[in-house]
């Protein structure tokens, strides 16, 4: 039988099946540290042993005892014979929890991805790449594709004494001549060394940062204070900041023409939900982009952490778990 191809791709090759849900195995569980696990995942069978390649900084989605959370990617992406993330146990009874306790080696899981969200900027003259805790993971990803290259990477990476996950991987990469590490703990002595890096970097650097919600604000601040241009200050979110719960506003579906009434303190997602409008969704923060929508018209009033101010001033999306509006139809 002929295989049927889509484009240049067989069809059980083609990019659209090899980053939707399927199962993978997992081929090694390694812990990090005593609350990091790095797990390792492969095909589950001979069947479709093609790994899509991705750019560093991305993510899979893990299904995980009912949950789908997303866990960054640490290799850099360049054609992969496996997946492998690192979770920080959290102790709340999540996703991440169960991952610890339920996945071992020749276990089969759900995935889908990889997906993008946090990818490097192609024209760069280098980076400065900041982690804090658990962040460090998508850091990793970033600069071990730049030591690839023979690039500049300038790592700072914040981290608890004894907690540092992949600080081996670090320490290694900062071998080569093109990459240093900045090992750094506690609050003040990590505002010190950012602030040091961002004035020391050469023109045409890009700057990255993940860690927690504290690290990002001052990463920025510091950006901003030592006159960094916004297009060239990144950042991926593991939490978004609390936020008000906004006025009251109504939405008009374009396929249906039904109008969906929006309290205050209850999201747009919901609401589309509640009146039977199915909408991907999954961090519900602002911070995966997974339920962007298409708006037609109206005056939206953006609260994610995920679209751009080009892609906000256009005003033909929004991310519905989070953003806001007046007059607002959106082509659902």
């Amino acid at each position: 039988m002929t295989a049927v191809v889509v484009g240049e791709y067989p069809a059980h090759l083609h990019p659209a099946y090899v980053t939707g849900p399927r199962p993978m195995r997992v081929l090694a569980v390694r812990r990090l540290t005593d609350e990091v696990t790095h797990f390792r995942f492969g095909p589950a069978d001979d069947a479709a042993p093609f790994l899509t390649s991705y750019q560093p900084g991305s993510h899979l989605i893990v299904s995980a005892g009912g949950q789908r959370n997303a866990y960054s990617l640490v290799d850099d992406g360049m054609y992969p014979t496996s997946y492998g993330i690192s979770v920080m146990r959290r102790g709340a009874g999540g996703g991440s929890d169960w991952l610890h306790d339920n996945l071992v080696e020749d276990a089969v899981v759900e995935i889908e991805g990889p997906r993008s969200m946090f990818p490097p900027v192609l024209d760069q003259h280098g980076a400065l790449l900041v982690a804090g805790g658990i962040g460090v993971t998508p850091v990793l990803s970033h600069a071990r594709a730049l030591a690839r290259d023979g690039r500049r990477a300038d790592i700072v990476y914040s981290y608890r004494r004894g907690c540092g996950a992949h600080i081996d991987d670090l320490r290694a990469l900062a071998a080569q001549p093109t990459v240093t590490l900045h090992e750094v703990s506690g609050a003040a002595a990590t505002v010190e060394v950012i602030a040091d890096r961002l004035r020391a970097q050469p023109l045409g650097t890009h700057a990255y940062a993940c860690g927690p919600t504290s690290l990002l604000e001052t990463y920025t601040q510091l950006a901003e204070a030592a006159g960094w241009p916004s297009a060239r200050v990144h950042l991926e979110r593991f939490t978004a900041p609390e936020q008000d719960p906004g006025d009251p506003f109504t939405v008009t579906v374009a396929s249906s023409g039904a109008r969906v009434d929006v309290p205050a303190g209850v999201s747009l997602l919901q609401r589309l939900l509640d009146s039977g409008v199915p909408v991907p969704n999954r961090c519900r923060q602002g911070v995966c982009g997974e339920c962007r929508i298409p708006v037609r018209r109206g005056r939206i009033e953006h609260r994610d952490f995920v679209l751009t101010d080009d892609e906000k001033a256009m005003g033909d999306a929004m991310l519905c778990c989070v953003s806001r509006g007046q007059d607002i139809e959106v082509d659902l």
